[in-house]
């Protein structure tokens, strides 16, 4: 495995969750307030991982991107957490004016008008709206990042440490994080090789997030180190692209 520095990031409450390793000694546990600072300096990632979409369809279709398509199947009873990324225009009605009540009717209006068959968008996605825009407006800005900021689904890559089979134990449970999951999940990340110690709720509570968090960012990290080896699946492969010549694949 090369020894160069790689990030895993997952979205938080007001910023993003990064997890970063060189492959040797330990791990690194940060928050930022926002994604383009990872990358403003010398010691930015070699390659990153995030768990957001990346590459917006112009229309959707019936299940979403094919990146959602291909991955859905493999997660068995952990697939519901695979959304169908909406059409770039009910992205942007969504961060429209308004109050949250008048962007969601916009947004769903725009991705109604722009999905066959006409379908409205999920709270779920609509709440991830501003970090797909912000992952967004930084790769379509920074041309340098679009092979270095991958998008990654962390359940995704749990079923690949798995030996490419569906996890028993959910991560949450209505809504609430489910202990024993966590703990599989855990289980697994250091089975792969990364240090761990780190991954406890008082971590989580000194950077301002949950404990999920911290263990899906460093399920994207893994992601971002089997890239680096060119070990990652893609799905599909090769990635599609969107109009301004995003990627749109998921990793794991």
């Amino acid at each position: 495995m090369e020894t160069a520095l790689c990030a895993g990031i997952d979205g938080c409450r007001g910023g993003w969750i990064v997890a970063a390793w060189t492959g040797a000694g330990p791990l690194s546990l940060t928050r930022i307030a926002a994604l383009a600072d990872l990358f403003s300096g010398d010691d930015a990632p070699r390659i990153a991982a995030i768990d957001i979409p990346i590459g917006l369809p112009e229309r959707s279709g019936p299940r979403g991107r094919a990146a959602e398509r291909l991955v859905r199947p493999l997660l068995g009873r952990r697939q519901s957490s695979v959304f169908s990324v909406p059409a770039r225009a009910a992205v942007a009605a969504g961060l429209g004016a308004g109050d949250e009540a008048t962007r969601y009717r916009a947004a769903c209006a725009a991705a109604r008008a722009a999905s066959d068959p006409p379908r409205a968008v999920a709270k779920q996605s609509f709440h991830l709206f501003p970090k797909i825009a912000e992952a967004d407006a930084l790769l379509r800005g920074r041309a340098d990042l679009r092979d270095r900021l991958i998008e990654c689904h962390p359940e995704a890559a749990f079923w690949a440490m798995n030996g490419q089979a569906e996890l028993t134990r959910a991560k949450k449970v209505k809504g609430r994080p489910c202990p024993d999951g966590l703990r599989l999940r855990i289980d697994l990340l250091a089975a792969a090789g990364l240090p761990t110690d780190a991954l406890s709720t008082q971590t989580a509570n000194a950077l301002r997030a949950g404990l999920d968090d911290l263990v899906d960012a460093c399920a994207c990290l893994w992601t971002a180190r089997r890239a680096l080896d060119g070990k990652a699946l893609r799905f599909p492969d090769p990635p599609e692209r969107d109009a301004f010549g995003l990627p749109i694949g998921i990793h794991a």
